[in-house]
């Protein structure tokens, strides 16, 4: 049967797609990257937002009205187990914790539609949450809960992605993330490296460590270790590919770990993404932040002086409860004074089961607009001097694994998270590999160095 694996949210969450898609694969089913080709559809959903709940039920609808089967998994699935289970077409619902049963339930729900097999038990978890006609596995979420058992996959793209984090234990104002993904846990080290040699045997060249809160990785095992232990561990393994890190906070950024990246320039990536959400401390303190402002700065100030060249992003929050404009203008004032290549600027938003919900104070989306767009166009100001500094220099680059729309343009990232096109009149040889670049004047264009 065909089977699509589609993904709403973070990159945690893709990297979960790409492993549930094997396990899919390996039960015999065909993976197919049109949802609208697919006898059933494996949704991986957010829940960030109310905008990220409707795009789940949305995308349910729209694949139900063209005769598949669906099977909803993911952050969604958590936070609303009941309406997930009750939606129209949905043949299956797991939690997080449950997507390695993916398989299982994929062939019985495909069983059940054509009518070759038992309808769908409820219950497939002893800790299912919930009950009714559809197949039901919600374990309940808990402070100390072993990782879910699901192997890291290579998936469809030239970078894989290798988790080796979930859940988190702070209690951000604004986030509703602890309640749908349970307490922070980590995979052991020699787990880590079992993966990673698998994902590089299948010619990755370049992994990804994600996690929901990456920089917490290891407070849990015993010895208690860090997230510099773990990338110290990696590095002897790597051969030619690379490691980059996804999104780690900027108290979590030490002088070990920036030495490590600076010590191991092929190796590790040149890049750091820190969410720092607001540059005023009293904000930060209102968001439960386990940062102020001195860390991003130190973290930035150092990152920057010990590596080559390397992109340090964030994220921002914009209007948050109690934000005053002179909050905003520090905000903004220190971020410009900083080296950073961009941000991610995201407006407030109200979530119901977060403690922001029902705080004072509130801004008005107006306002919010506005100084969204005072962020972003400090974004596009740093992102075009950033890579004005490029231009003509060698990169390392990465190519994705399929063209671009025209056939002879292909799209590449370089290891300090530069976007490259590249003109490949035999593109084919080179996609999915690690070459080096040549940048054009531009900044973006390049051609293979000679």
């Amino acid at each position: 049967m065909l089977v699509a694996v589609t993904t709403h949210g973070c990159r945690l969450n893709r990297s979960e797609s790409d492993a549930m898609a094997e396990l899919v694969r390996a039960a015999g089913h065909k993976i197919v990257a049109d949802p609208n080709e697919a006898d059933l559809v494996v949704l991986n959903t957010c829940t960030i937002t109310h905008r990220a709940d409707a795009d789940a039920r949305s995308a349910v609808r729209r694949w139900t009205r063209r005769g598949a089967k669906i099977v909803l998994t993911g952050c969604f699935v958590d936070a609303n187990p009941e309406r997930a289970a009750a939606m129209p077409g949905v043949g299956a619902v797991l939690g997080n914790a449950d997507k390695h049963q993916v398989a299982a339930a994929v062939t019985q729900v495909l069983g059940a539609a054509s009518g070759s097999g038992d309808q769908a038990n409820n219950a497939a978890s002893p800790d299912a949450r919930i009950s009714g006609p559809t197949l039901v596995s919600v374990t309940r979420l808990t402070r100390r809960m072993p990782m879910t058992p699901i192997a890291a996959a290579k998936g469809e793209r030239a970078r894989a992605l290798l988790k080796v984090q979930d859940g988190c234990n702070y209690a951000c104002s604004f986030c509703i993330v602890p309640s749908v993904r349970g307490g922070s846990r980590s995979l052991p080290v020699d787990e880590t490296l079992q993966q990673l040699r698998g994902l590089l045997a299948e010619g990755s060249p370049e992994v990804v460590l994600t996690g929901i809160h990456l920089g917490t990785w290891g407070r849990d095992l015993r010895p208690r270790l860090t997230i510099h232990d773990l990338v110290r561990a990696i590095v002897p393994h790597l051969g030619a590919a690379r490691l980059r890190l996804s999104s780690i906070d900027p108290h979590e950024v030490d002088d070990a770990l920036i030495g490590l990246l600076a010590a191991h320039p092929q190796q590790l990536c040149a890049h750091l993404h820190m969410p720092v959400q607001s540059a005023d401390d009293d904000t930060l303190r209102a968001m439960r932040r386990g940062h102020n402002c001195r860390d991003f700065v130190r973290a930035v100030t150092d990152a920057h002086a010990a590596l080559d060249t390397p992109s340090i992003g964030t994220d921002v929050i914009v209007g948050f409860p109690g934000e005053d404009i002179d909050a905003f203008d520090r905000t903004v004032a220190q971020l410009e004074a900083l080296p950073l290549s961009y941000l991610h600027v995201f407006s407030f938003s109200r979530r119901a089961g977060t403690a922001a919900d029902t705080m004072a104070q509130q801004i008005d989306p107006g306002e919010i607009a506005r100084r969204s767009r005072v962020l972003r166009a400090l974004s596009s100001t740093k992102a075009a001097s950033f890579r004005q500094a490029h231009a003509g220099r060698e990169l390392d680059v990465v190519v994705n694994r399929q063209p671009k729309k025209r056939s002879e343009q292909w799209a590449a990232l370089s290891g300090n998270y530069l976007e490259v096109d590249l003109t490949l009149a035999d593109g084919a040889r080179f996609a999915g590999q690690r070459i080096r670049v040549t940048l054009a004047d531009d900044g973006r264009t390049a051609t293979p160095a000679r």
